[in-house]
């Protein structure tokens, strides 16, 4: 019987904060009522923080960090979850208050959890991770609030981003005009491909700008905030719809009331960690049928997991472009 996994394994003690690709024993990863053997996870920006310890992003150590996983069903003690099923997991605090995916081993609780979609492989849904279901949870509240192709163009904010570009990615097969904007003008072509009709710097939006400004937008998924977040607002058509799913730029919001009193225009929250199971099976679902495998393939690069640490520091630094994908099992 195995004993330990490799993993990927957070420490803080004496000698200080660090990082070791190592065994970690199965016991102490076997806490729920679901283990899963892990096929693939990803490095997503808060793993990266958390690895390298530039954010605070640890609550308890040791802790295996990966808020992503995809696997196969080893033991269930839930009636919702049997040995052989392929499960997908995103969020509900894994690496960072419980430990997470960056493991050959892991053990969820069955609420955490849900089928991988039929049409997914596991790779394919480590390829989308949080930043692709994140985008299809904000473009299912548009819809839900009555944005469709025939309303107007949607913007979206930090385009080069993973919550960005699947954003565009998925708008554009959907049928919607897409506006991007970037700070990095120079991957305009990119964003073009991946299906923006207009492409637009970020300076445009980022500082202080007026409480109403010409209505242009339909719409606008940001993963912004601040500044940038604030002038989208004043930016959208009358009973228009924003969604707000990231932090860019800063947690403040420094807006006035004027685009929901004078506009009726909706700001829209989207938290993809404690998410209800429906919507997530929803999300993931829609994603299964939108979502192109040569399209991932394009996008993602796979690393072993012998490979996340210094992965990580090459993340925060801005030196890769485009999903990591972790074998679980190299």
């Amino acid at each position: 019987m195995t004993t330990s996994a490799k993993s990927i394994v957070i420490n803080k003690d004496d000698q200080g904060y660090h990082a070791n690709y190592t065994d970690f024993p199965v016991e102490s990863i076997h806490q729920h009522n679901v283990n899963i053997d892990v096929d693939y996870s990803t490095l997503n920006y808060k793993d990266a923080l958390a690895i390298t310890g530039a954010g605070p992003v640890v609550r308890q150590f040791p802790m295996i960090p990966g808020i992503d996983l995809a696997g196969t069903v080893s033991e269930s003690d839930s009636d919702e979850f049997k040995t052989g099923d392929t499960v997908l997991l995103n969020g509900f605090g894994v690496g960072e208050k419980y430990l997470g995916g960056l493991s050959e081993k892991a053990s969820m609780k069955s609420d955490w959890l849900i089928p991988l979609p039929a049409n997914l492989t596991p790779k394919q849904a480590m390829q989308i991770g949080t930043a692709g279901y994140t985008a299809m949870l904000s473009i299912i509240a548009l819809e839900k609030h009555g944005i469709s192709p025939q309303t107007g163009e949607v913007l979206v904010t930090g385009a080069n981003g993973g919550v960005g570009s699947f954003a565009i990615y998925l708008l554009n097969k959907l049928g919607f005009d897409v506006v991007a904007t970037t700070g990095r003008m120079n991957e305009s072509e990119h964003l073009q491909k991946l299906g923006a009709k207009r492409v637009l710097s970020r300076d445009e939006f980022s500082t202080a700008g007026k409480p109403l400004a010409k209505e242009q937008f339909a719409a606008a998924i940001d993963s912004v905030g601040s500044h940038t977040l604030a002038n989208v607002c004043a930016s959208i058509n009358y009973g228009g719809v924003v969604t707000a799913c990231g932090l860019a730029q800063g947690m403040d919001f420094p807006a006035t009331v004027a685009p929901f009193i004078l506009r009726g225009i909706s700001l829209i929250g989207i938290d993809s960690v404690m998410r209800p199971k429906a919507d997530r099976i929803e999300a993931w679902q829609r994603l299964s049928e939108l979502v192109e495998p040569e399209y991932l393939d394009t996008i993602s690069r796979e690393i072993p997991l012998s490979d996340a640490i210094s992965h990580a520091d090459a993340l925060l630094k801005g030196e890769i472009r485009g999903r990591v994908v972790v074998n679980c099992k190299e």
